[in-house]
């Protein structure tokens, strides 16, 4: 009892030295360890100290372990649930960590170079079309108050899946002078229109006034795939139109194997690009189910290799990554995926949700022979460092292609619909 209450009377002593002393930090940033850790099984968080500190389990438990050794502070994960942990300094309690552990869990990495088809929702307006009637230019779309980037999603209440649909329509509406019932999509709203086809004095053939489409068709690179439930994921990015700019609403779609040809290399100011062709069989390999600011996602429906790290890899969380080097698994010649050196510049340890997680640099000296540094279709190619898959290469820099940004890996499996958490929770029920 007289020991406590020396190492309590001790501890108040250094605190409010520490203050006397006037200390430019507090004591959080000498003990640099979150309030909420999560941690996988097997995994180990350390961090340096700079304070004689000491650690306790809340209660005793298999979830983690925690020790202190030549000021260094180590939290290992060992069976999936939630544990608590305290920190102390000379007996006195100055930090509660909750700490999270999750089950085990492995993708295997891509890099294989995919093309891409995808089909839109209904039929994309891309732009007006003005029809030289008898009374002078004009675009039933635009009279219409049909907007670039609508989608037309239904007809006199007939559904649209591809632009061979309309027509049809608009030759019925001409003859019997009946307007068009468009229920059309504009920023995730559905809104009404009528639309009246004019006749072309030209051809006698009445149009709407209005460019269209529904399909888009590119290439990227695989991202990962999870053996479990075949899901995958690739780009890194949303795929938007090239007219309107605006992300591809996806009703579905696939992709395929691809073949690289030839390689644009970048310079400053002036990205470079991949270019490919889809293989001669156009055999497809998975569909697609989304296209979101984190890219394409689906399921795959034949095997794939990269040939070269085919067997599954942890992964690391957005806390977990760390300025230093890395690799990106990418193919630039044919259908070969080779691995590349990278820099992470810069890694934020994201809470929620979010693009742009890292700065990645090419530095590779063969790589950059070859690209110049990032370019178009490079967007998706993994990132492994210190044998873990972190996340996905995806934007260029315009003023310097050797560097852009990446993408964390758990919120590209979040938006795969892999929840990384499920086991945990199947286990604690």
């Amino acid at each position: 009892m007289k020991i406590d209450k020396m190492r309590y009377i001790i501890g108040t002593i250094l605190l409010v030295s520490l203050v006397a002393l006037a200390f430019n930090k507090p004591l959080k940033e000498y003990i640099e360890i979150p309030k909420q850790l999560t941690l996988f099984e097997g995994e180990a968080f350390t961090v340096q100290t700079s304070l004689p500190v000491t650690t306790t389990l809340e209660k005793k438990n298999k979830t983690l372990t925690s020790t202190v050794e030549n000021q260094t502070l180590s939290v290992a994960g060992k069976e999936s649930g939630d544990g608590k942990m305290m920190v102390k300094l000379a007996g006195i309690p100055i930090k509660k960590v909750n700490v999270k552990v999750l089950s085990d869990f492995k993708v295997i990495p891509g890099g294989q170079s995919i093309g891409v088809k995808l089909n839109t929702l209904g039929v994309l307006v891309v732009g007006h079309h003005q029809i030289d009637t008898i009374e002078g230019k004009k675009s039933p779309g635009e009279i219409a108050g049909v907007e670039v980037g609508d989608i037309i999603k239904e007809i006199n209440g007939k559904k649209i899946n591809n632009m061979s649909d309309v027509a049809p329509f608009v030759q019925e509406a001409g003859k019997t002078g009946k307007p068009l019932h468009l229920k059309i999509v504009r920023d995730k709203e559905e809104l009404d229109s009528k639309l009246v086809p004019l006749k072309d004095k030209n051809d006698h053939a009445y149009r709407i006034g209005l460019y269209i489409r529904d399909s888009a068709a590119g290439i990227g690179t695989m991202t990962f795939y999870h053996p479990g439930s075949k899901k995958y994921g690739a780009l890194g990015h949303v795929i938007s139109d090239m007219d309107t700019k605006e992300p591809i609403v996806v009703s579905d779609g696939q992709i395929v194997r691809s073949t690289v040809t030839s390689i644009e290399k970048g310079s400053n100011g002036d990205p470079g690009e991949k270019l490919a062709r889809f293989s001669p069989d156009k055999e497809v390999i998975g569909n697609i189910t989304r296209n979101s600011p984190f890219g394409i996602f689906g399921s795959l429906s034949k095997q794939i290799n990269n040939e070269i790290m085919d067997k599954p890899l942890p992964i690391a969380l957005s806390h977990q990554v760390k300025k230093g080097p890395a690799k990106i698994l990418t193919v630039v010649d044919n259908d070969k995926v080779e691995e590349f050196d990278v820099e992470i510049v810069s890694a934020i340890p994201q809470k929620i949700p979010a693009t742009k997680g890292m700065v990645v640099k090419i530095t590779d000296k063969r790589l950059l022979e070859k690209t110049g540094g990032i370019v178009q279709g490079m967007s998706g190619s993994p990132i492994i460092q210190n044998g873990k898959l972190i996340g996905a290469v995806t934007h260029v820099f315009v003023n310097d292609p050797t560097s852009g940004y990446g993408v964390h890996i758990e919120w590209m499996l979040n938006e795969a619909g892999i929840n990384i958490y499920e086991k945990e929770r199947q286990k604690a029920s």
